[in-house]
């Protein structure tokens, strides 16, 4: 199989904070990579992880009380955590786009819309004031903003929350980014605005050719989104591979917990949706097994005891689940496997 080009990696990122409680270990040893051109989904549900995850490949999160424990993110082949602050801004600013989870509160509500845009050329001396604005209006068209000129010196709140989102997106895109970080953009929005936003991004990938990664809870939006997935739970990927692999060949009681939590096309009128019972570990002290045992129907003593090993299904689906061992008892979603995570590689 051709080796498919990487545009971002990370390697065993450990991120913690430090609080008044005590040490929250926020994000314990995740490891994934974005190739060109694609669309990768990040989903768990709140408290997982997702968003500091998200949030540490641009630094993103407060240093202190945040600190990085070990890993590498690597950016086009560059140490995201050994940059300087000089070259933290001009990655922040044309390297790398992030579209904010709330559009309502995250414009800025005494600055004009295109202003705020702008703001991302401010301190570049190799562009003009009127290149600068024709930039800005470029962009506002493509995101499909109407009447841009009016726009332009409108203020956030005579916008409607669909444009907000659509001037956030616009914000991300403007210095032509090769990759998105999506943090739940449609998330405060109703179901025909989040359509127009997803169909936007599909639209901007076919025509920029940029990378896209969407943290998010919904399910929905991952299958009609992205092209491979990546499940968080408990500040650990539990489960990667393709949306097929995820939503066909599920291999994790996490992801099969989260699948039918979600109703379908065929669910019954009346019929009960089944929640995940329980509740996410306390990840002020994680249990030292698999982070998902305590609420999981399959558990074993193994399970509670040690954390699993990450079994490849196939080249591109992995699990971290001890049901994928061949001693293991057979249940439905055990899988056929090519060997661990390690060995394979």
């Amino acid at each position: 199989m051709a080796e498919k080009e990487n545009i971002l990696e990370l390697k065993n990122v450990v991120f913690s904070f430090h609080t008044y409680g005590g040490e929250v270990q926020a994000v314990r040893d995740v490891s994934f990579e974005v190739r060109k051109g694609e669309i990768l989904g990040i989903v768990g549900e709140s408290g997982c992880g997702k968003s500091v995850t998200a949030q540490c490949i641009m630094r993103l999160n407060p240093e202190p009380p945040g600190f990085f424990k070990g890993g590498e993110i690597l950016f086009n082949g560059q140490d995201v955590l050994k940059m300087n602050q000089k070259e933290l801004r001009k990655m922040r600013g044309q390297d790398i786009g992030f579209v904010f989870q709330d559009p309502m509160t995250s414009l800025n509500p005494t600055m004009r819309v295109g202003a705020q845009i702008e703001e991302v050329f401010v301190g570049r001396k190799d562009i003009s004031k009127k290149e600068v604005k024709e930039k800005t209006l470029e962009i506002m068209k493509l995101v499909g903003i109407s009447d841009v000129e009016k726009r332009y010196r409108q203020y956030p709140h005579e916008l409607s929350g669909g444009m907000k989102q659509r001037v956030m997106i616009a914000i991300a895109l403007v210095s032509r980014p090769s990759l998105i970080i999506c943090d739940e953009p449609t998330t405060s929005l109703d179901v025909t605005i989040e359509a127009q936003i997803l169909d936007l991004l599909l639209e901007l990938r076919e025509k920029l050719g940029t990378s896209i990664i969407m943290i998010t809870h919904d399910l929905g939006v991952i299958a009609r989104l992205c092209d491979r997935v990546v499940v968080m739970y408990g500040g650990k990927i539990v489960e990667r591979g393709t949306v097929q692999d995820i939503f066909y060949k599920t291999a994790h009681p996490y992801t099969k917990g989260l699948m039918e939590s979600i109703a379908k096309l065929d669910t019954a009128k009346g019929e009960k949706l089944k929640p995940i019972e329980g509740t996410p570990p306390d990840l002020f002290s994680p249990p030292k097994g698999c982070p998902f045992a305590a609420r999981c129907e399959y558990a074993m003593d193994v399970c509670h005891e040690y954390p699993p090993e990450e079994y490849m299904l196939t080249e591109e689906h992995e699990s971290a689940c001890w049901l994928q061992h061949e001693y293991a008892p057979e249940t439905e979603l055990k899988r056929p496997v090519i060997g661990k995570k390690g060995e394979v590689d």
